[in-house]
């Protein structure tokens, strides 16, 4: 009888033994988790600005975004930029929005815990021509322990844009 229960105990034990250090399923690098399909898109940033024109006119110049849109009031305007539209308004369409009211990003002032992140092969290309615009230097260009190519710049209205080449998977 002690044998028949030792040898179950083996089995088990063994089996979860194998199960924990050869299965791929249970690797972090492989977890995959569930996602339940949803109906949302992340489709905009929108940035509240003191001159959309001028805004659109630097990211434009510094980057070589095309404008997509500019409302006739030059309170809101679009710029083609990848997947996701990069959008201004004027401060005071966005103050009709937020009855509380916001605080408006200046350039003086210590930047928001946001930035705006763009990739890039030539990093320190677009940040000299961003400087060259306007931009104003946040962080020189470093490379980080796991090879990405980071610099950090302020554009006219303060925000943070992060230049950066793209991170590639091992």
């Amino acid at each position: 009888m002690k044998f028949w229960f030792l040898s179950i105990g083996l089995f088990l034990i063994t089996s979860c033994e194998s199960k924990t250090h050869t299965s791929k399923k249970n690797t972090a690098n492989n977890y995959k988790p569930k996602m339940k399909k949803m109906d949302i898109l992340y489709s905009y940033t929108i940035l509240y600005v003191k001159n959309v024109p001028r805004t659109m006119e630097f990211y434009k110049k510094a980057f070589g975004f095309q404008q997509k849109l500019l409302t006739p009031e030059n309170d809101y305007g679009e710029i083609l930029s990848g997947s996701t539209t990069i959008a201004f308004a004027g401060f005071e369409l966005g103050n009709s929005n937020f009855k509380k009211g916001f605080t408006e990003s200046k350039l003086n002032d210590k930047p928001f815990g946001i930035e705006l992140a763009f990739t890039t092969s030539e990093v320190e290309k677009m940040m000299k021509n961003a400087i060259k615009n306007g931009a104003v230097l946040l962080e020189k260009t470093v490379t980080k322990p796991w090879g990405q190519e980071v610099g950090y710049l302020r554009d006219l209205n303060g925000f943070i844009i992060e230049i950066c080449t793209p991170i590639h998977s091992q």
